[in-house]
């Protein structure tokens, strides 16, 4: 049942606890060779609203009018209430055996026995703190898991099976509406795809204010070019911090993009690729300016893997290796 607490959201003073990145939980899982996933069940309603606060969820139906006395969908600090409480729950496990988004809670081990004893030791803050799992969510000792929107394993993470099908079995889009959700779902895989926002143009720019929705040849192609390309996407590795990084980026007129690699003992592999298109100011500057525009993107993007961290930068452009040598630089 979904209840509309628009009006008492508008009141409520918001929570400023943050929700994980996505990318940041999956760098834990480096070196982790088994997996196990738990999910809660019913979510938020395992988490008591105080006595004192219980008649500002008050609803009303054609049967009478109710309170919730457990914490209900639609509450605008409902996610971030949740994430702190798991937080807690598990705060000495956190980051070490176990990550988690929400109410999906996956636990990773380097091997099967330390898994077993990791298991254990979760079981039994669930239970200390009364908390009840759904089984037929839960998956437990795999070496293969789908978490997350990704699939999970030694070899490093790949896009879910199922999103890639619906990318796949995307009609082309006839309406504005469609094209954003299409490029919804584009985008919650960017980290898979190689100069991401040279493919999209032609897509985004139906998206800019005053465009009239024309769908012609170059939407078409740029529309197959990515359907393709997700047919047969990269496995990245996980970044492991004690090896050296390659940030490797390059500029156009337009766009500027990156990619992040490491080499695990056969060559350099695949960490995430990253693009960006340049505002149009940005589009003015001169060539060197641009592929230090690449670098600076690249870094703040990156930034919790690179920051004191033995790398190398790979770019196109032989003029950066002077920039302190020449006595007027540009103030950017």
């Amino acid at each position: 049942m979904s209840t509309d607490y628009r009006a008492l959201n508008q009141v409520t003073i918001k929570s400023r606890y943050p929700i994980p990145h996505i990318d940041e939980l999956i760098d834990n899982l480096r070196g982790a060779h088994y997996f196990s996933k738990i999910d809660l069940r019913g979510g938020y309603h395992q988490i008591r609203v105080f006595a004192d606060d219980c008649h500002k969820t008050a609803f009303r139906t054609h049967y009478g009018s109710y309170e919730y006395t457990v914490m209900p969908f639609g509450l605008t600090n409902a996610p971030l209430t949740f994430q702190l409480t798991m937080s807690g729950v598990f705060c000495d496990l956190l980051d070490k055996c176990v990550i988690i988004y929400l109410d999906d809670i996956l636990i990773y081990s380097t091997t099967r026995e330390q898994h077993l004893k990791n298991l254990e030791a979760i079981f039994q803050q669930l239970q200390q703190h009364r908390l009840i799992i759904k089984g037929s969510k839960c998956e437990f000792l795999k070496q293969e898991l789908e978490f997350l929107g990704h699939v999970i394993s030694m070899e490093g993470i790949q896009i879910d099976p199922k999103k890639l099908w619906a990318i796949q079995e995307w009609k082309p889009p006839t309406n504005l509406q469609q094209l954003q959700s299409f490029l919804g779902l584009v985008n919650y895989v960017r980290r898979f795809i190689p100069n991401m926002v040279g493919l999209t143009g032609p897509l985004t720019n139906l998206l800019q204010k005053g465009t009239i929705y024309e769908w012609g040849e170059k939407q078409q192609a740029a529309f197959e070019a990515l359907t393709t390309l997700l047919m047969s996407p990269p496995v990245l590795r996980i970044a492991d911090p004690e090896r050296p990084f390659e940030v490797i980026t390059d500029a156009s007129d337009i766009a500027i993009r990156a990619v992040l690699m490491q080499d695990f003992g056969n060559g350099l592999q695949p960490l995430a690729y990253e693009s960006k298109k340049m505002q149009s100011a940005e589009r003015n500057y001169q060539v060197h300016d641009k592929e230090m525009l690449a670098i600076v993107h690249a870094f703040k993007i990156w930034r919790c893997h690179l920051t004191g961290a033995d790398m190398t930068v790979r770019t196109d452009h032989k003029s950066l290796q002077y920039l302190r040598a020449q006595p007027n630089l540009n103030p950017r």
